[in-house]
C-alpha cells in the first residue's frame, strides 16, 4: 500500500513538470513567433505587442529555471507576468476587432493597434494567437499550481 502511494505521489509529480515544460513551450513559441513575424516577416509590432513581448519573453527564462531546478515556486514569479500579458491581450483584441472605440488606444504612433497584418485561415490574427498564448500559458501554470498544493 506504501509502495502505491510513493507511485502516485511520483507520478503526480511527473505531470506536474509535464505541465511546466507545456507552459514553458508556450512561451518559446510565442517569442520565437513574435521575433519570426517581426525579423524575418517585416510585420512592425504595435505598442500593445511590444507590452505583451515584455510579459511573455522573461517567462522563458523564468519557467525554464523552475524546470530545470525542480523549484515549485516558480508560480509565484511566472503566474504575474503571464497575468498582465492575458490582461493586455484581452484588451489589445476588444481593440482590434472593434468592441473598444480607437479612440482610447495607446497606439498613437507607428503601426495602429488595430491593423490588419496577418490573418491564417480567414481569422486566426496575430493579437488572438498572442492571446491564446497567453491563456495556454497560464492555464499550465495554473493547473500545476493546483496540482502542487
Amino acid at each position: 500500500m506504501a509502495e502505491r502511494m510513493e507511485q502516485v505521489t511520483t507520478s503526480d509529480t511527473i505531470n506536474g513538470r509535464w505541465l511546466l515544460l507545456a507552459a514553458w513551450l508556450m512561451a518559446l513559441l510565442g517569442t520565437v513567433g513574435s521575433l519570426f513575424f517581426s525579423d524575418v516577416m517585416g510585420y512592425a509590432p504595435c505598442v500593445l505587442c511590444w507590452y505583451q513581448r515584455i510579459a511573455l519573453y522573461p517567462l522563458v527564462l523564468i519557467i525554464g529555471v523552475g524546470i530545470a531546478t525542480g523549484d515549485k515556486r516558480v508560480v509565484r514569479y511566472a503566474l504575474p507576468l503571464t497575468l498582465v500579458g492575458l490582461t493586455i491581450a484581452v484588451y489589445h483584441n476588444l481593440l482590434y476587432y472593434g468592441f473598444i472605440p480607437e479612440s482610447i488606444t495607446p497606439c498613437t504612433e507607428g503601426v495602429p493597434c488595430n491593423a490588419v497584418q496577418l490573418e491564417l485561415l480567414g481569422f486566426l490574427t496575430i493579437p488572438l494567437m498572442a492571446l491564446g498564448g497567453f491563456i495556454s500559458v497560464a492555464a499550465c501554470i495554473l493547473a500545476f499550481s493546483y496540482k502542487n498544493k
